[in-house]
């Protein structure tokens, strides 16, 4: 992703949520309505952050430049990221983002979340078709929800879940949703077939998971390489890989089987052939 920002592909951002906390601690949590444990993160410091982030990023595009990103990664902040082909903003510690600001745009706001919508290849693929995202990763027990019920009515808000456990901060969460809409971004890889492999991919391997892979040398340690990847054959090759895809998922994802369209005669019966009792 470096030399992605390097060649203006992707701008991400990081800004500090503790600059918009005005008191003498730059609190951003307080103790939650109707009690319980944790806290929760404060909606005026959020409000005033978000407000900030999509005012000054937008106004610097339509100033001709692109400020350097403000702060670090701490406790409680913001992330931001943008340029002409793609921007991520976010608050750190509590947001950030990719991609770039678009005059006249807003961005999409994802809030990292375990009870939101699962994040998955078909969302990073719906993510990076956006100009502009803004992540806002809480801490503590997450952010007051009047928050996302404010910015619904104006922006696009997503609550998202990259799996069922808990972090103890959404940073993390981030990072990984970055790096998986980046690497979609025409121009971020070296070879831009590469996705079309990936497992969950749209198109043949939608729902599926990918195979092994292998390369050189041809045996190592005693193993070696299947005979049909040194044959040349890509036919073959092709149908090797697609068996192996379906082996795979079968034994580690089987609730995954069901949602595979488009089986072809070859396909039934390599499942046929894992499961011969039906």
């Amino acid at each position: 992703m470096g030399k992605a920002r390097e060649r203006g592909i992707l701008d991400i951002r990081l800004h500090q949520l503790r600059d918009w906390a005005h008191d003498v601690h730059h609190t951003v949590d307080d103790t939650p309505y109707g009690g319980g444990p944790g806290m929760v993160m404060k909606p005026e410091v959020w409000g005033e952050a978000i407000d900030a982030v999509i005012v000054g990023s937008a106004g610097e595009v339509s100033g001709g430049s692109i400020a350097e990103p403000s702060g670090g990664i701490s406790d409680d902040g913001v992330v931001a990221g943008s340029s002409g082909e793609s921007l991520v903003s976010g608050l750190e510690g509590e947001a950030a983002a990719v991609r770039g600001p678009v005059v006249g745009r807003t961005p999409r706001l994802i809030v990292p979340t375990p009870s939101g919508r699962r994040f998955t290849q078909s969302v990073a693929l719906e993510y990076a078709a956006e100009p502009w995202l803004l992540f806002a990763p809480a801490r503590y027990e997450g952010i007051d929800s009047r928050v996302m019920v404010e910015y619904a009515s104006r922006l696009h808000v997503d609550e998202v879940s990259i799996g069922d456990y808990v972090l103890a901060g959404g940073e993390a969460a981030v990072l990984v949703m970055v790096e998986a809409v980046a690497r979609l971004l025409p121009g971020v890889l070296g070879n831009a077939n590469s996705v079309t492999d990936d497992s969950f991919a749209p198109g043949a391997m939608q729902n599926l998971l990918e195979g092994p892979v292998y390369t050189k040398p041809p045996v190592w340690r005693g193993h070696e390489v299947p005979d049909v990847l040194l044959s040349g054959h890509h036919g073959k090759i092709a149908r090797w890989r697609r068996d192996e895809a379906l082996r795979r998922t079968y034994v580690r994802r089987p609730e995954l089987l069901p949602a595979v369209q488009d089986l072809d005669k070859a396909d039934r019966q390599a499942l046929a052939d894992l499961n011969p009792d039906g």
